[in-house]
């Protein structure tokens, strides 16, 4: 009940931030069509984002003929989880890392990168599969994809606001085109904020999750650190063209140090680690 009041919050914040924009392109109209395109876009992220990200990310998905160690993996954490089986995705990217995704347990699907399996253990794979589950055990993988792709959109119409910002005047001019370029920055920003507003704690969370259906914390503590140094030297090129769904990842996959890195949505890899080590050594 928790996240679905959090993914209504979410949607009613983006639904905002779309009319606000709207106004500044085209008044009292722009805002009127701004709220008609939220309203689609909500309906549209709710029903097909999760597809839409597996799509940029060039996903292929897997079964126990084509991947049967892998999907053997997810298939018995996800007993272990009480989860039904979710779908199976591989990513043909070198960098290490992994996602979940879908509205709901019934309509899940995990995705890893083929470069975490090739460097990750059978035992650390195991313990970020388990991470993943834990997003979709939360029943917080629609506020995840959804933030993701409303994100996304924001930033395309905020490119609009700077072209055509503050609307015209009586012939045909910007009114006000300092008002579109602040908009076209704090717009996205904005989305940022609410991205983050989300995602740290929820990473935590699915830390711990993960550790429980893993039933090793130590495992995943591992794979952790060990992500975190390969990570930063493999850029994942699908991400650094869509760092709205940089969020979604078990580790953030942004190289860039600027506008992308200003705002993490994860915790710091370190308190995360100490907190599955403690999780080990039964200090919680």
């Amino acid at each position: 009940m928790f996240n679905m009041m959090k993914t209504a919050v979410l949607m009613a914040a983006i639904t905002a931030l779309f009319m606000a924009i709207g106004g500044m392109i085209g008044g009292r109209a722009g805002m009127m069509m701004a709220l008609v395109v939220a309203l689609g876009m909500n309906f549209f992220s709710y029903w097909f984002s999760d597809q839409m990200v597996l799509k940029m990310y060039n996903a292929r998905e897997v079964n126990a003929q084509t991947a049967p160690r892998f999907y053997a993996m997810v298939q018995e954490l996800a007993q272990r989880a009480e989860l039904p089986m979710p779908r199976v995705y591989l990513i043909d990217e070198a960098a290490p890392n992994a996602f979940a995704t879908g509205r709901n347990p019934e309509h899940a699907a995990v995705a890893a990168t083929t470069g975490i399996i090739d460097v990750l253990s059978e035992r650390e794979l195991r313990g970020v599969m388990a991470h993943e589950l834990a997003h979709v055990k939360h029943r917080d993988i629609l506020i995840s994809t959804i933030s993701a792709t409303m994100a996304g959109a924001i930033s395309m119409l905020a490119n609009f606001a700077m072209i055509f910002g503050g609307g015209r005047d009586s012939e045909g001019r910007p009114a006000n085109p300092l008002a579109g370029i602040a908009v076209a920055i704090l717009a996205p920003l904005a989305a940022s904020l609410i991205q983050m507003a989300i995602s740290r704690a929820r990473e935590f969370e699915a830390d711990r999750g993960g550790a429980e259906i893993s039933g090793d914390p130590r495992a995943l503590a591992s794979a952790l650190e060990k992500i975190h140094r390969y990570a930063r030297g493999i850029p994942l090129e699908a991400a650094e063209a869509h760092p709205e769904t940089a969020q979604m990842m078990i580790m953030n996959p942004l190289s860039a140090e600027g506008i992308k890195g200003m705002f993490s949505t994860h915790p710091a890899t370190e308190e995360r680690v100490a907190r599955l080590l403690a999780m080990a050594n039964g200090t919680r």
